[in-house]
């Protein structure tokens, strides 16, 4: 107990008190669950069910509690994705470009796995994914991903980040570990307005954000707006047509959360919307006297070449409603939750080519419209709980015991672009290339509209075997209306070496479904392939080109994970942590690379008679094993007139593909399956470690932060393979600094810059990157130094 109360006041004290501090040495293992009220509990650290009355809790497995309420009011990055980048060393969230709708979502991503692989809550309630799959960009290829930018800064009163395997406890996706945030439903009204921009003097952002807790029918309602503007920016070179940077995007967002006391219980509720309007530049086509012209570009539109824009119509909606009330001796919380995701392309300052060719034909000048309906995509999830626990304080030192159910209902939808965004109007082979220039549009064939259910049943129990050692295990089963059903099941433990040391360890069993965007994703297009026009097609599961290829059902990833560690505070002002783990998934999820004629004749000829020129899938093909160590250090001292609290965070983490076991179809084409380039991005499309430390100085009225950000090197493939040379990125070092002025208590200003010293990932060879630029969407971005400030008051 005392090496729990020590270390909770070592970070309060390092970081400023609840109400203020939000920086990455909030990392704890050791929380109290906060009461409802004397008689209903409400859990709010992730990892744990144990709902004791008035006792403090360490949880046997890791947890980083990150308080945000300061990254609200000072911190550098205006989005959650970001904030938590430059926190968390494990965490991971690249701003892609060149990417297409990549672009315009930054996925979540934990311990170098891929970002379908990490759980996203909402105050411990499950988070819906983007509609969007990423199918290109250095990250999270082929997979899916919750939006965390969808969640307002000041609307969230902290961050849990379990580094644990806990598909056990809380069912698909958790394989890397769970990001649980717990959003205010706090009395008071706060405002935070900000500025910043990039040294180049672009990429302007603008942010307005308020909240407000008001008391209503003897609860509380929690009621937050914001509204951000990202400027684009641009960081080719003068003679380079192409746009690469930032994408464009405006933000408007709302979100009420509250809880109010009805009949025994309490009735709590959250509810939030969110719109975004984002543009992506694509490549540039060229202009006279290039080979774009008729194929890609027409001269009476574009003489001199045009960059095309994907524009991204993004709604979010979320809401739960629940109750929580007290069943006898047990606790009862029941929960509806509603998720969708919807994203419509808009392709503009384009053309479809082989409109404008036929016009041309046809005795006109070769115009075609010069914007495009494109299509959607959009993905809704319904997910009801009922969740039970009870604490027993007479049965060994206390246990805690918890189970529960869950129904969830998933719907998958395409929707078609208008016919001028996908046809080949002159025909096919002749002059223009068919549909808009930047992204062809979703043809009537790959619309698709489809559902499944899962239900599922878990078991959790925690127990303190004696004074010194906490022992959890649960059970889950799940069963999926399109693939079956699976069985995980965790143990975790730790023992109080001492007052000052605790050992922890644990060992479980995890799945991820694929996702129904996964599953039903189809989109063609023409490519010309040594002159050639060829259909390719990013054929769905379960189709007709998929079964002819042998491509079998997709069904669950499965995983192992194991973890070891310690905490030790030695003194009142320091802490330190440090945990091992090593994970296994086989039947990893991926994308296949294309195959035709050329790489596969016989199931070339196959696809050929199908009218398809070029297919991939997506495939259950792949083993990996990911081993890393986790590292954290706090310490608080006063220096001079004031005091100096350091914080250091290390991630140490390595992804390696061990099998990749082609369907017996594929057999003996493992190198078109997997080319070294996609086992590359699987590999090393996050840093293999990374490191922060962070100064705050505090005296008097004026606070100083200096933040270090180390970045491990990558190696990634090139786009033309062997026996060209990989591409080599050199480890890199960031810094951040800012300084808070305090007027008074409830008004403060913030100036600062983040990467100061302006660095760059490590040159390329443009050609060879597969965003086309002489470096690719990694560590820590391609924009360089930055310059903000932030303007807070409470009312």
């Amino acid at each position: 107990m005392k090496h729990i109360l020590i270390r909770r006041a070592v970070l309060l004290a390092v970081y400023g008190t609840a109400a203020v501090a939000a920086t990455p040495a909030a990392i704890a293992q050791t929380t109290t669950a906060p009461a409802v009220d004397t008689n209903i509990q409400s859990v709010s650290i992730v990892g744990s069910r144990r709902v004791g009355n008035t006792s403090s809790t360490d949880t046997p497995v890791p947890v980083d509690y990150i308080p945000m309420t300061k990254v609200a009011e000072q911190g550098g990055q205006f989005d959650l994705a970001q904030s938590l980048a430059n926190i968390s060393p494990s965490f991971n969230s690249t701003r892609q470009t060149g990417a297409d709708g990549a672009d315009l979502v930054d996925s979540a991503a934990l311990r170098g796995l891929g970002s379908d692989q990490t759980l996203v809550l909402v105050n411990g309630k499950r988070r819906h994914t983007t509609a969007l799959v990423n199918l290109f960009g250095a990250r999270n290829r082929g997979n899916t991903g919750t939006d965390m930018n969808a969640l307002p800064l000041l609307a969230i009163k902290d961050v849990q980040v379990l580094r644990d395997g806990a598909a056990a406890q809380y069912g698909s996706d958790a394989i890397a570990g769970v990001i649980n945030v717990e959003l205010k439903k706090s009395l008071g009204c706060e405002s935070v307005a900000g500025f910043g921009e990039y040294s180049k003097h672009d990429g302007k952002n603008w942010l307005a954000s308020a909240y407000c807790g008001i008391a209503l029918a003897d609860g509380v309602l929690g009621i937050t707006g914001e509204y951000y503007d990202r400027g684009r920016s641009n960081r080719s070179e003068p003679d380079n047509p192409r746009i690469i940077g930032d994408t464009k995007s405006k933000n408007q967002t709302v979100y009420l959360n509250g809880e109010f006391p009805v009949g025994p219980g309490k009735l709590y509720l959250t509810a939030g919307a969110q719109t975004r309007d984002a543009s992506s530049a694509a490549f540039a086509r060229g202009g006279l006297g290039s080979d774009d012209i008729p194929s890609r570009n027409s001269a009476a539109m574009y003489p001199d070449g045009f960059v095309p824009f994907i524009n991204g119509d993004i709604d979010d909606r979320y809401a739960i409603l629940g109750y929580r009330t007290r069943l006898g001796e047990w606790a009862g919380d029941f929960s509806q939750t509603y998720g969708y995701n919807r994203m419509r392309y808009t392709i503009a300052n384009t053309l479809n080519a082989s409109i404008a060719n036929q016009d041309l034909a046809n005795g006109g000048r070769g115009i075609s419209p010069s914007q495009f309906n494109a299509g959607a995509f959009s993905f809704r999830q319904l997910t009801t709980n009922a969740d039970f626990s009870r604490y027993y304080g007479d049965i060994l030192g206390g246990l805690n015991a918890a189970f529960g159910f869950e129904y969830r209902a998933e719907n998958y939808k395409i929707f078609a672009g208008e016919a001028g965004s996908y046809i080949d109007a002159d025909g096919v082979g002749v002059g223009g290339n068919a549909g808009s220039q930047g992204f062809p549009g979703f043809q009537p064939g790959d619309a698709t509209d489809r559902n499944r259910h899962s239900s599922a049943a878990y078991i959790d129990v925690e127990a303190d075997l004696n004074a010194r050692t906490k022992l959890q295990a649960a059970v889950r089963h799940e069963r999926y209306s399109d693939f079956g059903s699976t069985t995980t099941g965790k143990l975790a433990g730790s023992f109080k070496a001492s007052n000052d040391v605790l050992l922890r360890a644990s060992a479980s069993t995890g799945f991820r479904a694929p996702s129904l965007q996964q599953v039903y994703f189809s989109s063609t297009f023409t490519d010309f392939i040594s002159g050639m026009p060829m259909d390719v097609v990013l054929a769905p599961n379960g189709g007709a080109v998929a079964n002819a290829a042998g491509i079998p059902k997709l069904k669950e990833e499965k995983s192992k994970s194991l973890t070891l560690g310690a905490t030790w505070t030695p003194t009142k002002a320091m802490s330190l942590t440090a945990d091992l783990y090593h994970i296994e998934i086989d039947g990893r999820i991926v994308l296949s690379g294309r195959f035709d004629a050329d790489n596969y004749p016989q199931l070339g000829a196959t696809l050929g008679a199908l009218g398809v020129g070029q297919a991939q899938f997506f495939v259950n093909s792949v083993d990996t094993r990911t081993q890393g160590l986790d590292l954290t250090a706090s310490h608080r001292t006063p220096l001079g007139a004031g005091k100096l609290n350091t914080f250091l965070a290390m991630n140490f983490s390595k992804t390696d593909v061990t099998g990749v076991h082609a369907p017996s179809a594929l057999a003996g084409y493992e190198d078109v399956l997997l080319s070294e380039r996609e086992r590359l991005f699987i590999e090393q499309g996050g840093p293999r470690r990374k490191a922060t430390l962070d100064f705050d100085y505090i005296q008097g009225r004026l606070e100083t932060d200096f933040r270090i950000v180390h970045y491990g090197p990558q190696t990634l493939g090139t786009f033309s393979g062997p026996p060209v040379p990989n591409q080599h990125y050199e480890a890199k070092t960031s810094a951040d600094l800012s300084f808070t002025w305090s007027f008074t208590e409830k008004t403060k200003l913030t100036v600062g810059g983040t990467n100061i010293f302006n660095v760059h990932p490590t040159l390329q060879n443009p050609d060879e990157t597969d965003n086309g630029f002489k470096y690719e969407s990694l560590q820590f971005g391609l924009n360089g130094a930055a310059y903000f400030a932030r303007l807070s008051h409470r009312f």
